[in-house]
Parts: C-alpha cells; structure tokens; sequence
C-alpha cells in the first residue's frame, strides 16, 4: 500500500509547476519496469479515493505506454495478468463515476485493441466487441457514449470481421446519429461516423454504403457549432482533405452549411474559419468536383473578402520598428489564406471573373479597411489567376499604382504589398512594361519619413522588382535609384544611433543589395558611397535587438563584392573578411536559431566565389560552425491525437496526419538554415575542387545520410548534387581513397533511387548518379549494385507505363475538364523528366561498361521496346529511341543482336510528325555508320533517301523543325565518311556542303567540321571544285561556324581547319577572293581561328 501511496505521489509530481521536481520525477518514472508500471497505472486509474487529476494523469501514462512501448511489454505479462488488464478496462468504463476519467479508460481500450489486432487482422480481444454491441443498445447514456467513443477513437477495431459486421456497424451509427434526447450522443456518433469513413478512404464501395449518413453528420456540424463545439466540424474538414469523394451526393448540402456557418457572425472566429476551410480544401483536393457548383463558390468569395476587412485601428501602426509575425487566427490572415489557395486550386478562369467586381467596388470605399482589403486581394489571386490576370495587368497596374498616395499609411502599404507581389507573380513582363511607372512610385513612397513601416514596405516591393528585372531595363534608373536608397540609408543609420530604430534600414540594406546584384559591373561607380557605411553597420551592430540588420548587411557587402568583381572588390577584401571572421569566431555564443547565422554562410560562399583559389585559407575558420549548421537535427515526435491537442502549430510545430489518430509532428526551426548550409557545402566543393580535399570525408559522411532527410526536399537535392562533386575534388588523393569514397555513396545513391517520393528531388539524385558513374567508370558498379539498380529501373518504366494509363483512366471521370487535363499533362510532363533520367543513368553505364553490360540491360528490353511503339506518345518514343542509340555507339557490333527490335522502327521514326523523335532517329543512324560495324551497312543505305527527305522539306528549318533537320545532315555526314559503300558520295556531296554549317547541334557541327577538314586535306575534286572554285563558299562555311561558336578553340578540328586557312593564304589571289566574300564578323571570325591556332 506505501508503495502505491508513494506511487501517487510521484504522479502528482510529474504534474508539478517546478521542472526541477518534474525532471527528476520523469527519471524516476522512465527507471521503473514497464510490467510493473501498467499494475501500478492501472490501479491508480481504479482508485476512486485517489485524486481526480492523479487518476487522469495515471490514464494518460497508461495509454501512452500501451502507444509507444506494447510490444516490449504487454507479450511479456502472464496471461492471468493479460486478462486481467482486459476485465479491468471493461470493468472501469462500466463503473466509473467521473465521466473524465470514463473517456481516458475509453482511450485505453481503444489503444490497447489497436494492439490486440494479428497480422491476418483477427482482434485477440472478442469480449472488447461484444461490450460495444452491448453498450450501444443500452439504456445507459454513458455506456452508448463510450462505445462510440471507442469506435471514434479506433474505427478498425472489428479486424478481418468488419464485411461481416458492415450492416450492424451501420445500424448502430443511424441509431445514435437519430438519438433525439441525447444531443451528445449524435455528436459523438457523427464523430465516430467520420472515422470510420476516413480509415476507409479508399474503399469506394464502403463510401457509397455510408453516403446516407452525411446528412446526420451535417446536422451535428450545424448543432455542436452552436453549442461551442467545434470537433465535427473539424472531422468534415478531414473529410474533405482526405476522402471529398464522400461528400459528391450531398455537396451541394455541405457547402451550403459551410457557408451559412462562416458567414454567421455571432460565432466564434475560429468556428467560421473551419467552416471556411472545408470549402478551401475541396478547392485543392477535389476542384473539378467544386467547379460544378461555381454558384457556391461565387457566394464564398464574398466571405473571404468580408474576413479581409475585419481589421483592428491601431494608432501606433505605422511606428512600428518589431514586426509580429502574422496572426494566424485572425479573420484577415485567414481570409487572405483562403483566397490565395482557392485561386490556385480552382484557377484563374473561375475566380477572377467572380472577384473583379467585389474588388473593384471596395478600392472605391471611403472606408480605409475595404481599401486594403481589396488591395490584399489583388496580391492574394496573383498566383492562381495569373493567366487571365496577365490579360488586364495594365488596367491592374494603373489602379494599384494609384493608391501608393492614399492617404491612410496601411492603404499605401497594401499597395506596395500588390506590387511587389506582382513584380514576382508576372515576372518579367511586369518589370517590362511597367519599370518607369513602378521605380518612380516606390521611390516617392519610400521618402515618406513619417510612416517607417511604409516606408520599410516600398523598399521590400522594390526588392522583388529588381530581383527579377532584366539588367538592361535597370541601367538607366541606376543614378536615381543609387541616390534614393543612399540618402534614406543615411538619415535611418542616424536614427539608429539616435532613437536605436532599424527596420527600414533592414529592408534599405537588402534593396542596395538587390540592385547591386541586378546591376552588377555597373554598380562600380557606386561601390565607394556604400561599403564605409555597410561596414561600420557590422562593426557597431552587435547588440541582439540588431541581429537582423547586422546579417543583411554581411549579406549586401557579399552581394556588392560579387556584383562588381574582384578587381574592384580586393582592396576591401581582407577587411571584410576579418570582420567576418570576428562575427565567426564569435559564433559559438550566437544561438541556434540566430538570424545572422544563414546570411554569414551564404556570405562565405559568395566570398568563396570572389576569391577562388585564395579563399582556401579560410576553410579551417569556416568549416567548424558550416557543418555543425548543415549536421541540425530537427525535433521530432509521434502522437496521437489526445496529445496533438497540447500542441499548438504556433510553437514552430508542423503535423502530418497518418492517419489512425495519429500524427508526425517535426519542429521546424533550423531546417531552412541546414539546407543553406548544405548548398554552401556543395557551392566550396565546385569552385574550389582539389582545395577542398581535406574536407572530404567529413562532408560525404554528412550528406550520404541526407538522402534520406524527408523533412526537407533543399538537403536533399544539395546531398545528391555533392556527389560528383566530392568525388572530383578526391581525385587528388588517388585511386584507392576515390574508390573508398565512392562506395560509401554508391549504394545510398542507388537507393535514393527508388524511395525518393518528389520527381524534382529524384530527378537530382538520377542525375548525379549518372555523374559518378561517368567520373568512377568500367568497374564502378559490382553484380549487387547492378541487381539492385537494374530492378529499380525496370520499376521505375513499369509505373511510368501506369502512370499513363492511371491518367487515361482520370479522362474518363465524371468531374473531367480542361482544368484537369492542364494538371495531367503537368504529371506527364513530369514523368517524362523522370524517363529523361533513365535514359541518362542507362547513358553512362553503357559509355563505361560497353557490350559487357548488355545481358544484364535485357531485363529492360522489352519495356524499352514498348516505349518505340507506334501507339506511344511522342516522348516516349524519342527516349526509347535515345536509349536504343546509347545501345549502339557504345555496344557494337553485339547491338545487332537487338536490331530485330528496333531498326524498322528507327527507319520508320525518321519521317515522324514529331520533330524530336526524328532527331533520335537520324542520330542513330549517324552512330550505326560511325560505330555499328558491317550488319548495320544495308540500313544506312536505306536511310539516306529518307534522310534526304527530310532535310529537303519546305519547312525542315523552321525553329521547331531545326534540330532534327541538322541531325539529319550530320547523319548524312557520318554515312559518306565512315560507310562510304553505302551511299553515293559523288553524286551527295554536293548537296551536303549546300546545307552548311550547322548553326544549332553544335556536337553535330563538330562532325561535320571533321568530314570537312577530311575531305579538304585529301583535295576531294568535288568539294574543292574545278580550279579551287569552291574555295570562297568553304570560307563562309568556316568563318560562319566559328562566329557561331560551332567550333571551339579545344576542339581538334579547329586547328586542322586553321591549317586549310593558312595554306589559302600563301596562294595570295585565291585569298583575295575567299576573304571579299566575307562579311566584318566572318572576317574577324577567320582572324580570331588562326589567332587561337
């Protein structure tokens, strides 16, 4: 009995205020053996004379360990014990008096069958089913509230028996959804209604079975808002995130409740926000089905618009120098949320044509709120409606611009807030058409000393107009833009020491930044009036409160020095860099969440790109807090959603659902600032490549694991980019060293493969893979990589064939319209990209492997082969195409033992409507005279004529057509030059030389160049002409390929065709007339050839 006592005791001090007592309560707590804490638990929970919150606290703890620690314990317990734990729940929930602790005895159970389910679904406690059958047909209102509070909390609770129980489970959640006396009860039933329906998502059947309960579950929405509970409401925003299929038959219903409960203003906020959120969410998870009801859609834009205007009058507002972050449940944020995100999910063609009038009507009220709101409006449908946005931008602009002189300071600010918003959305149309109108505005409304806020506001909208403004548009509005920015940037330092107020100066420093980076070398006359004072900000901005402003100025002395160049930079170099270097070594006092700490590592990054080589030195002051930024571990937990309910998002915590009631919360401070860590790992590694050696290992330690860092899609794509890379810079240290290296990455590469789940990340991953493989070569990849690889490969074609057909299927659904298909042909876009990367990782095994790797590319032929079918759509087929031309420039002559597979349908593919299937065409044909041996002759005779054809076409160099044509004649090239028996080169040549130079395939031209420089050196009679009469046309040839950069310096070709030059040029008169055909840039071109030679 002391023990239990003392067991209280020690529960009643895990509750305690003081963390001291609590901290060494939890050691105490974790200390005890599980077996024996679930005895001791569960007696206190039974223990009516111990106190209320130590019973509720002995619940929660019980639950918890069943969660977190079942099968450490629970198989472990005698079965008497077992038993006894099961008759003790049932037991308690039917004898409990206090209705709190009945619910957290419900939770037990619940948690304890979600454990007691097997592998093949059978639930190991039966009598846990019978309790709920009999508890709701009792008379007991508390038992019927605890059996479905059981379902609520564990909807799979009847196992492999719930089709057997389908028609029962029903009956029982009619009945208690139409329980007239018990108000409670109906929400509760509705509650566990909505359960049941979201762990059955995806069981269509089930959905329709359970379609009539929607009604009851909207009438418990519409009753427990009014009664302060909020909770079925938040079960319908489930529904319509997780399974809005549900919610078809009786839509219209649903959103005619929702908008009724949003619109009603003596509810609380929160509530008509939720009631909101249910018709967001069907914008984004089911919108072909919301764009049938567009009548309801246009009654809730007024509702978000309304939230907007809910704006509270705040005399110090424009004052401010601390920005709150947004309130996040204040109608205004959430209004604007709404209508950003049903804008992108519905589209611009539903939208705008609803909103334009209401928008329009508010930026004429008297009323400052309507003003801003309309203007919030305008930035919030930018994206979404970008389209048809684009169509009215002028109109748009105009009236925008207007209100940058409103009279109220948070007007003004709304309006700089739609420009810069817009300066971003429509980039850079926006910057071209509107740069003299938008630079002038921004500028007046930044001089307007009175109101900082606004003022802070127009420098932060001029940031987003330079970022993307097209260098030339800027130059001629540097001097004015210079003179502004430095004088507001010396009245704000002087306020900074007189009143200690920096938030404009904040946004200044970044936008002299922003120019600078635009600008670039043209800033240089501009340098001087700005670097003394950017670097006595950094000198004498080191009190916390001036964090901030510090880092951004690190950042614009970076962004300045890279702008104008070493030269110009290097006198203030050492300086900087050992005012860097104090901020550095200072670092470890900074806190981990320190703003100053992101802007210091890009700024090193960009000091790297500076200095190059010299930059080395610095590594051993940079490297430590580099890679103790880029190692943050995030804070993660599992919970459930009794716990989720202590939780807010507002503490810096994201959730996901997985469902079950449960969720994955991570904290997410620091990631951004680990992800810019790994890009500047990745940014020393390429300019700084055999001076990052010592590095190395440290760093592919580091990122390897990143491959699989799910929280942040930026560390991953930078993970995979460092692998190439880091191979590169250890190629210094040897063989062995390289080899080692590689195989620590090799295999989590290859795995990353086939678990990434974004196509943008995957797509990296591929990538780099394909690199290292070209960097490593023949032997880089044992008999288990390529198992591995070569099943993932196969997987990956497999689900871009069901991908196709899963799309096909989505054509066919009854909400199919044209705004679905522009999201299907993003997907497919999106897998083509994928099936590029394919090509690319099959690409480098075949250049390093050759003919070795053909038996283990056979499990892939027949996919490979259905690509080229007919049938396919035209990217396929080009891949496919490109795939089988790797097969025979690197694997030949054992490529022909495919030819049956794809020869006829190359021929075919060179006469295809589709330019780019034409070009993978007539490449492989180039490489089968170049590379495929004797058995490919017949083939290349076939396809000259067709060759021919194509290139003779009306339209064969119009700019889509170009590539293919140039690939065709480059074909023709390489048949004359390496199969020369195969077409008749007197009668071609000719023609061939007539289609000179290549002005786009500049691989292609080098080619061409080759046969060129061939057929001169052998005084081919045809090309040269009777008496050298070709001579002239030659020169055009090569002085119009080099201005073209179609012949490069290091290409071999280049200095043979410098040689051709030199010898016309002793022949004095033949120079004469090659060089007076020529233009000024061909001659130059010709001068610039020998020069280099």
């Amino acid at each position: 009995m002391a023990e239990q006592q003392q067991f209280y005791l020690l529960l009643a001090n895990l509750m305690s205020p003081d963390n001291n007592v609590r901290k060494q309560s939890e050691e105490t707590y974790d200390a005890i053996p599980g077996q024996t804490k679930i005895t001791f638990l569960l007696q206190a929970v039974r223990d009516p004379s111990a106190a209320e919150e130590v019973r509720q606290m002995a619940a929660v703890l019980l639950r918890r360990l069943l969660s977190s620690s079942f099968e450490e314990i629970y198989p472990g317990l005698t079965l008497d014990m077992q038993t006894a734990i099961k008759t003790e729940l049932l037991t308690s929930i039917q004898q409990e008096t206090s209705a709190n602790i009945c619910k957290k005895v419900c939770d037990i159970a619940a948690e304890l069958s979600r454990n007691l389910i097997d592998d093949d679904g059978n639930n190991q406690w039966p009598e846990v089913l019978k309790f709920l059958f009999d508890s709701v047909n009792s008379d007991n209102v508390g038992l019927r509230e605890a059996a479905l509070h059981i379902f609520w909390n564990f909807p799979g609770i009847f196992g492999n028996q719930q089709q057997h129980y389908m028609d029962v489970i029903k009956r029982m959640l009619v009945q208690c959804l139409q329980d007239q006396a018990n108000p409670q009860i109906r929400t509760l039933a509705a509650r566990a209604a909505a359960s049941f329906v979201l762990s059955n998502e995806g069981n269509s059947a089930l959905l329709k079975h359970f379609s009539d309960l929607l009604t009851g579950i909207l009438q418990a929405v519409n009753e427990s808002c009014y009664q302060g509970d909020d909770s079925v409401l938040k079960s319908l925003v489930e529904i319509a995130d997780t399974a809005p299929k549900y919610l078809r038959p009786n839509l219209e219903a649903t959103l005619q409740l929702c908008l009724k409960l949003c619109a009603d203003s003596n509810l609380p906020n929160m509530q008509r926000q939720l009631a909101l959120e249910v018709i967001v969410t069907l914008s984004e998870t089911a919108a072909a089905m919301l764009r049938k009801h567009t009548a309801i859609v246009a009654q809730s834009v007024p509702q978000m618009l309304a939230m907007m205007v809910d704006l509270e009058e705040d005399e110090d507002w424009a004052l401010a120098d601390e920005l709150e972050d947004d309130d996040f449940d204040s109608n205004a944020v959430a209004g604007e949320s709404a209508l950003d995100r049903i804008a992108c999910g519905l589209g611009g063609k539903i939208i705008l044509p609803l909103i334009k009038q209401h928008i329009r009507q508010m930026l004429q009220n008297s009323d400052w709120k309507y003003r801003h709101a309309g203007l919030m409006a305008l930035s919030a449908i930018g994206e979404g409606c970008h389209q048809q946005m684009e169509a009215i931008l002028n109109e748009t602009v105009i009236s925008v611009l207007h209100f940058c002189a409103d009279p109220h300071p948070r007007v003004r600010y709304a309006a700089c807030n739609a420009i810069g918003q817009m300066a971003t959305d429509f980039a850079p149309t926006f910057q071209k058409k509107f740069h003299d109108k938008v630079i002038s505005a921004l500028l007046q409304t930044m001089d307007d000393q009175s109101n900082p806020r606004v003022q802070a506001h127009a420098a932060a909208a001029l940031i987003n107009f330079t970022e993307d403004c097209p260098k030339s548009l800027l130059i001629p509005y540097l001097e004015s833009l210079v003179q502004h920015l430095h004088v507001i940037m010396v009245a704000k330092l002087q306020e900074l020491f007189q009143k200690g107020t920096k938030l404009v100066l904040e946004q200044v420093v970044t936008s002299i930044a922003s120019v600078a980076d635009t600008a670039e070398e043209k800033f240089v006359p501009y340098y001087d009036l700005f670097m003394p004072s950017l670097k006595h900000i950094v000198e004498i901005a080191v009190q916390k409160e001036l964090r901030l402003l510090r880092g951004k100025t690190i950042e614009c002395i970076s962004l300045i020095g890279l702008a104008v160049g070493k030269e110009k930079f290097m006198p203030d170099a050492y300086a900087v860099m050992q005012l860097l270097l104090k901020t550095q070594t200072d670092f470890n006092d900074l806190d981990d969440d320190d703003p100053q700490i992101s802007y210091m590592i890009s700024a090193w990054a960009r000091m790297c790109k500076i200095l190059g080589k010299e930059f080395q030195q610095y590594l051993p002051v940079v490297m430590g807090p580099l890679l103790k930024t880029a190692s943050i571990k995030p804070e993660v937990a599992l919970l459930d959603t009794q716990d989720m309910e202590n939780i807010s998002e507002d503490d810096g915590w994201e959730f996901v659902n997985l469902g079950d009631q449960q969720s994955f919360g991570i904290k997410t401070a620091g990631l951004e600032e680990k992800s810019t860590a790994c890009q500047m790992l990745v940014c020393y590694a390429k300019e700084l490549k055999e001076g990052f050696v010592e590095y190395t290992e440290q760093v592919v330690k580091l990122m390897v694991p990143l491959l699989k860092f799910y929280f942040h899609d930026g560390v991953r794509v930078a993970a995979a980019e460092s692998m190439p890379l880091l191979l590169e810079c250890a190629r210094v240290r040897g063989p062995e060293y390289l080899t080692q290296m590689w195989l620590f990455m090799c295999d989590a590469l290859i795995k990353a493969i086939g678990t990434e789940p974004d196509s943008d990340v995957l797509s990296e991953i591929m990538h780099s893979f394909a690199k290292c493989i070209e960097l490593m070569g023949d032997g880089c990849l044992n008999n288990e990589h390529f198992e591995e690889l070569g099943g993932i490969l196969k997987t990956k074609l497999e689900e871009h064939f069901k991908n196709q057909e899963l799309r096909q299927a989505k054509r066919q659904d009854e909400d199919y319209d044209e705004q679905v298909e522009e999201t299907l042909q993003d997907e497919d876009e999106n897998d083509v990209y994928i099936l590029t990367k394919v090509s690319d990782v099959l690409h480098s095994v075949f250049s390093c492997y050759k003919e070795k790797v053909l038996p283990w590319f056979e499990q892939l032929l027949q996919l490979i082969v259905q690509l080229i079918c007919p049938n396919r759509p035209w990217a396929d087929r080009q891949w496919g195409l490109c795939i089988f031309d790797d097969v025979v420039e690197h694997c030949s002559p054992s490529s022909f033992n495919y030819a049956e597979y794809f020869l006829q349908p190359m021929l075919q593919s060179l006469c295809d409507s589709s330019p780019e299937v034409r070009q993978a065409a007539a490449y492989g044909v180039g490489v089968m005279a170049q590379y495929g041996g004797e058995n490919y002759r017949p083939f290349c005779t076939e396809a000259i004529p067709l060759l021919v054809r194509v290139i003779q076409a009306a339209d064969s160099h119009s700019k889509e057509n170009v590539n293919a044509t140039e690939n065709c004649i480059s074909a023709v090239g390489k048949v004359m030059r390496f199969r020369p028996e195969c077409a008749n080169v007197n009668e071609i040549l000719p023609h061939w030389i007539s289609w000179l130079p290549l002005n786009e395939d500049k691989e292609e031209a080098v080619h061409t160049f080759d046969f060129l420089c061939d057929l001169i050196e052998s005084n081919n009679p045809i090309l040269l002409g009777p008496d050298n009469s070709n001579l002239p046309k030659l020169f055009l040839i090569i002085a119009d390929g080099v201005a073209n950069e179609s012949v490069k310096n290091e290409d071999a070709c280049s200095k043979r065709l410098a040689n051709v030059v030199r010898q016309v040029q002793v022949s004095g008169g033949l120079w004469s007339q090659c060089i007076a055909t020529l233009t000024e840039t061909q001659q130059k071109a010709i001068q610039d050839l020998l020069n280099a030679a």
